[in-house]
């Protein structure tokens, strides 16, 4: 609440600006909202109280927090866009709060008393608030398929650097090579957040160039690449590919077993089997480059 009490959030409908990032954990809302709902019909109480943990601790308080603070703490963001932050925050967390008051009661009444006058909600209680009900319209196809790109991004980063062992605050240089003109779009709209979130000194976007030795993870066909010069441990990149390898390996095995299965081919959706026979061709593409990056790292 540090970032909202005492500021603006919208409470009286002034002007704001949405991020990317608010206009995914709203999505994201929707969705949980639609789940919880239908696991609850079903009555099944596992599924709903899991489907709502998940989108607090995974969604909210994970990646939606860290995805605001770039924009509220960089003096040059617009003021309508801290807003539009500041709002969703204590707008989603008044939704999660309502959302959870039946699972968990007492604290959730609590922390409503507090935010509620800062989401612009009035009431003596949250116990006679309207249980939180998913509105398809809220929903922005758009930025749900461009943060799940950012955090496969970052989390590649992430992943490069506990292997090589790089400290989380060392600044790195980045390279994007072999993506679409999706990809290239979404680096270009989100470079400020990818520099921020994975502490990075540069970004550079490959065309036809050769790349220097990297480290490599994939986004999709996009390769996501930090060069080795002075921070790699070769045998340690060497082990790393080599698990990488064979986790792709037994991805193939697993696809290629399910679609050697008549009975599945036969009796499965059409759409179900185009699915599997793209996840099949995904993994294939994945471990090539993997094997190929082996072999120039062993040839070092």
């Amino acid at each position: 609440l540090m970032n909202t009490e005492e500021h603006n959030c919208g409470q009286n409908d002034e002007a704001f600006d949405l991020s990317l990032a608010d206009k995914w954990i709203i999505s994201r809302l929707q969705q949980t909202e639609a789940a919880i709902e239908k696991h609850v019909t079903d009555f099944r109480l596992d599924l709903a109280s899991q489907a709502l943990y998940d989108f607090i601790w995974n969604e909210y308080c994970d990646w939606y927090l860290e995805l605001s603070k770039p924009i509220l703490t960089d003096d040059t963001s617009h003021e309508d866009l801290k807003r539009g932050t500041r709002k969703t925050l204590v707008r989603v967390l008044e939704a999660i709060l309502r959302l959870a008051h039946p699972f968990i009661p007492f604290i959730t009444e609590e922390i409503w008393q507090r935010v509620a006058p800062l989401a612009g909600t009035s009431g003596d209680t949250i116990m006679t608030q309207a249980y939180p009900e998913s509105d398809a319209s809220k929903i922005d196809t758009k930025a749900l398929g461009d943060v799940e790109w950012l955090k496969g991004v970052i989390v590649g980063i992430r992943n490069i650097r506990g292997e090589m062992n790089i400290s989380p605050g060392k600044a790195i240089p980045l390279l994007l090579k072999n993506g679409n003109a999706e990809d290239q779009r979404r680096y270009q709209e989100n470079e400020s957040f990818m520099k921020s979130l994975a502490k990075l000194e540069s970004i550079s976007w490959l065309e036809q160039e050769e790349a220097p030795m990297s480290a490599t993870q994939l986004v999709g066909a996009m390769e996501v690449l930090v060069p080795m010069a002075g921070l790699i441990d070769v045998q340690a990149e060497v082990t790393r590919l080599t698990k990488a390898i064979e986790k792709a390996k037994k991805e193939i095995q697993r696809f290629e077993g399910k679609l050697s299965n008549e009975k599945f081919v036969s009796n499965a959706p059409a759409d179900l089997v185009e699915k599997e026979q793209a996840k099949l061709s995904d993994a294939k593409k994945s471990h090539d480059k993997l094997a190929e990056q082996l072999e120039k790292i062993k040839n070092m």
